[in-house]
């Protein structure tokens, strides 16, 4: 994933910026992409889906436990 972002990248930079990008290798400017996306920590969009997908279920049970609670301390009071 981003070896193929980068070749993207390095590619557009190519064509966007002709007169700077001859003066840097082809290869040295696409290492050099490679290592800072490294850095970025990126997700594939179906990691991210999956963990949003996750997210909205925890929610869901969470507001479910919640309702519970206050339904439990409502017959609490209720019983008091």
């Amino acid at each position: 994933m981003i070896s193929h972002l980068a070749q993207r990248l390095s590619q557009e930079l190519q064509n966007l910026l002709p007169a700077v990008t001859n003066l840097i290798p082809k290869r040295e400017l696409h290492l050099a992409l490679q290592s800072s996306l490294a850095k970025l920590n990126l997700v594939t969009r179906e990691e991210f889906d999956a963990q949003a997908a996750v997210l909205h279920r925890t929610r869901q049970k969470l507001e479910a436990l919640e309702l519970r609670c206050a339904e439990m301390e409502q017959n609490l009071k209720q019983n008091s």
